[in-house]
């Protein structure tokens, strides 16, 4: 039915549903109409002709030529929440490491293995190294309310933390699961100079690219303590090690260290791991399989980065897809098309997105070559796809 390459390994779970609709998945499969990946970069890759959609199971984008793709007109999918839950629980414990001297109390306790001395005194007389802030009561600034954002700004409430939120963006969906005791800050200057405690969920592109610049920690409280869970990029890491060195920064936690950030001390560095459960995977993979097989089956385009949310539903005779830029005339034209060969339709939709647009058509009679190649022709027109 469909071919459906696997660039890493993809949670069987999710897989399921496709192979029992006859779809052929492999990490071997050639001329995939549909590529499922997690973090394999594709920028060095050669975008098979055959290739309709790209099914990121996860968030972030960075390791897919979007643009490159947009132009071919191939949709690419990310998983939005899928792994919201695992993230927030990360960034949670944290939190409360980035408070309590937790890890140094571990690696101290362990090294008193094999001693002479007596145990239980000797912990009695060193815990005091080991003290730490509670963080109730404490304001924590939440940068990007999206889906992780939110479930953060709401466990961290729940914790008793006053919490302030900066997303000039948030949507409609997230506003509504935002709890009402989480504040509105009116400017990312705002949060960073009242907050004790920052974190970061937004995503990496140009407008994000060291956002957490010097200007920024020239803002925050002395004593801050930062975490970024979201995404490599966003903090400047040589004003970081300024910051962390002057104090201004009192712990930084994060997945995405370098070399140098690893040997410091007042850095909580784990790998990328944010998303690393079994629970997250398996929603990542069921959310990218669901989003291809309602794509190629149907049209359907729901998660897109670079085209449009559209959908015309599943019941239908016949039914063509296309991608075309987003300029005056290019329904007319496409209409005009049909009309002329006596081609009725029954339904249909256009939405668009930035520079370009998706159409799906309905028709009670089938649709010829020919015609399908008088569409292609049309100028600005970038994919045209006759699923029936």
């Amino acid at each position: 039915m469909y071919n459906i390459k696997l660039l890493n390994r993809i949670s069987s779970k999710g897989l399921e549903n496709l192979e029992k609709r006859g779809y052929f998945v492999s990490q071997n499969a050639d001329n995939p109409d549909a590529i499922i990946l997690r973090s394999f970069s594709m920028h060095e890759m050669e975008l098979p002709q055959s290739l309709k959609a790209i099914a990121r199971a996860g968030a972030g984008v960075n390791n897919i030529p979007v643009d490159k793709c947009t132009e071919k007109g191939i949709v690419v999918f990310n998983t939005p929440g899928a792994n919201a839950n695992a993230v927030k629980e990360l960034t949670i414990l944290a939190l409360l490491m980035s408070s309590r001297k937790v890890v140094e109390s571990i690696l101290w306790s362990k090294s008193l293995s094999g001693s002479s001395e007596d145990i239980k005194a000797l912990i009695e007389k060193e815990k005091g190294k080991f003290v730490g802030p509670e963080i109730k009561g404490k304001k924590l600034g939440v940068i990007g309310l999206g889906a992780i954002g939110v479930m953060v700004a709401n466990a961290a409430n729940s914790l008793g933390m006053e919490v302030e939120g900066y997303d000039p963006y948030i949507s409609i969906d997230s506003a509504w699961g935002l709890s009402r005791s989480v504040k509105k800050a009116e400017s990312l200057k705002e949060l960073l100079e009242s907050s004790d405690y920052i974190t970061l969920h937004v995503p990496y592109m140009e407008s994000t690219r060291n956002m957490i610049d010097n200007k920024a920690f020239k803002l925050m409280k002395r004593g801050v303590r930062l975490l970024n869970f979201s995404r490599e990029g966003l903090v400047d890491n040589a004003e970081l090690k300024k910051s962390l060195n002057e104090g201004i920064v009192e712990i930084y936690a994060t997945d995405f260290p370098d070399e140098e950030l690893i040997r410091m001390d007042n850095v909580i560095s784990f790998p990328h791991i944010g998303a690393s459960t079994l629970e997250s995977e398996e929603n990542c993979a069921v959310m990218a399989s669901n989003q291809i097989k309602c794509f190629l089956e149907w049209g359907t385009i729901k998660n897109s980065v670079n085209f449009p949310n559209c959908d015309l539903g599943n019941v239908f005779k016949h039914r063509i897809t296309l991608s075309h830029l987003n300029i005056p005339n290019m329904v007319g034209q496409i209409t005009g098309i049909l009309a002329c060969k006596g081609i009725n339709i029954e339904n249909m939709i256009n939405k668009s997105r930035d520079k370009v647009a998706y159409t799906i058509i309905d028709t009670d009679t089938g649709i010829p070559d020919d015609i399908l190649g008088k569409l292609e022709n049309i100028d600005s027109m970038i994919r045209v796809r006759k699923l029936q």
